[in-house]
């Protein structure tokens, strides 16, 4: 990352140097860390505190390990210039907000475009998308996993280095106002919403409200600035209008100038269309299933034109494309058991786009393994029935639920005429393997998702080693 000096560290964050005459404000520091199992030599470490954990109580194992300096905010840490007199300690009234605005500052230290995406479903895998498309000609940034909240987005930011070109961050949220403070931290100049779903539409009550709170995003937009929006969404393209600043529209309808046409689903083998923008036509493969990641390859495609890649570069790079472990990783064990691990997450919309990919998966018995969805609140019952019905429209074989609220999903596979030996409702990840080992034969089709504090990695694993346990 770009170094800071100790002076700037004290500027960005409001601190104050604790007392130690032999700190040179002028001295570099190589990184920041918040992790003590991680950190580096010169860096300096951050503790940060939460429900269960405060990082003040691994300070001292952080100076250990070479940190040259540590914000803190306790007051019984005053004393660490005493015990080490050669380290910077800085006192900030908050090490979180301190952790904010030091990338706050990082970021103004960049006149680079700065692309942020959210939406309900969809953000992780538009963000890959965007960046791979992006490197095609920029050196890029973009967020690690889902390191996309208050803690993650600051992280992201600060691994700035000089020679990056372009950054493609990712900011989810739980309630109001979220956002807003992580895009007064990234000043996105690029602003991408994939969908308005009922993710954590537990906290936030309607659709309306998480359409408000994703809006966020755009809050320190100027007029130079362009917004990205799904044109097919119910909500997002219905807010068409005079805004202070540019909107683009993609999808497959007429308000869209960026066009998925002549989409072809190819089942296990992904997905082939043909990419319009403003009228210029191309042929796009994508080597990965699922009519929902047709939007999201659109959405990287409207910030790759923006950004000047050639139709040709944006078709190369979805074309090389590939999930990440646990997001419709699709596979086949050495005993002809064919997996799709799409494990990390889930919602109503992502559950039914998995079913759907489950039925095209080509012979053999369909068993769908489907945990809980949380934060849904009181849509939870409803949102797991409407699973269920999808599960029984789309001809499942087999249904087998884990956990408190998948009842539901069975719930309504039983409403649309899904036969009662057929769908199976279980506690635990364990019944669920016990239980498989009871059904499970060569050239099974699987698909195994759920909300991520499920863990079915567990079941997963399992079916991976299915062969060698017969």
């Amino acid at each position: 990352m770009k170094t800071f000096t100790i002076r700037q560290i004290i500027e960005a964050t409001k601190g104050q140097l604790l007392e130690s005459s032999s700190i040179n404000l002028d001295g570099e520091v190589k990184g920041v860390s918040t992790d003590t199992r991680t950190i580096k030599k010169g860096e300096l470490f951050i503790p940060l505190v939460g429900e269960i954990f405060d990082g003040h109580y691994f300070v001292d194992e952080a100076i250990e390990k070479g940190a040259s300096a540590v914000l803190i905010h306790r007051e019984d840490a005053k004393s660490l210039p005493e015990l080490f007199p050669e380290v910077a300690v800085i006192k900030v009234a908050d090490t979180l907000k301190a952790l904010q605005d030091l990338a706050s500052f990082q970021r103004s230290r960049f006149n680079i475009p700065i692309v942020a995406v959210t939406g309900s479903n969809g953000k992780t895998t538009t963000k890959d998308m965007i960046a791979l498309v992006l490197s095609q000609k920029y050196k890029v940034l973009k967020t690690q996993g889902n390191f996309n909240n208050e803690i993650g987005l600051p992280l992201t930011l600060l691994g700035l280095e000089d020679s990056h070109e372009v950054a493609v961050v990712e900011m989810g949220m739980n309630h109001l106002g979220e956002i807003h403070r992580l895009a007064e931290i990234a000043r996105p100049n690029i602003g991408v919403i994939t969908n308005i779903g009922v993710s954590h539409i537990q906290n936030l009550g309607t659709r309306e409200n998480i359409l408000k709170a994703k809006m966020e995003i755009f809050d320190f937009f100027t007029a130079e600035d362009k917004a990205i929006l799904n044109g097919d969404d119910e909500f997002l393209s219905k807010i068409a209008g005079e805004f202070p600043y540019q909107v683009k529209y993609y999808g497959t309808s007429d308000i869209a100038s960026i066009k998925a046409q002549d989409i072809r689903l190819l089942g296990e083998q992904g997905i082939s269309y043909n990419l319009n923008i403003d009228g210029k036509i191309h042929p796009i493969e994508i080597p990965i299933p699922g009519k929902h990641n047709v939007y999201n390859s659109l959405a990287a495609a409207a910030v790759g034109s923006i950004l000047g890649i050639d139709i040709q570069d944006i078709a190369n790079a979805l074309k090389s494309y590939r999930s990440g472990d646990m997001r419709l990783n699709i596979f086949t064990t050495d005993s002809n058991i064919k997996v799709i691990d799409d494990v990390y997450n889930a919602s109503p919309d992502s559950m039914k786009a998995a079913i759907e990919i489950l039925k095209d998966l080509g012979e053999g018995r369909k068993i769908a393994i489907l945990g809980d969805m949380l934060e849904l609140g009181d849509y939870s019952q409803k949102g797991h029935t409407e699973v269920g019905e999808v599960v029984a429209h789309k001809d499942i074989d087999i249904l087998i639920t884990v956990g408190k609220e998948s009842k539901f999903i069975g719930t309504g596979a039983r409403n649309c005429g899904m036969a009662d030996q057929n769908i199976i409702h279980l506690e635990s990840n364990k019944d669920v393997i016990d239980y498989l080992d009871t059904i499970i034969e060569q050239g099974d089709k699987i698909l195994v998702k759920g909300s991520r504090s499920m863990k079915m990695e567990e079941i997963v694993e399992y079916l991976r080693s299915w062969g060698n346990r017969q």
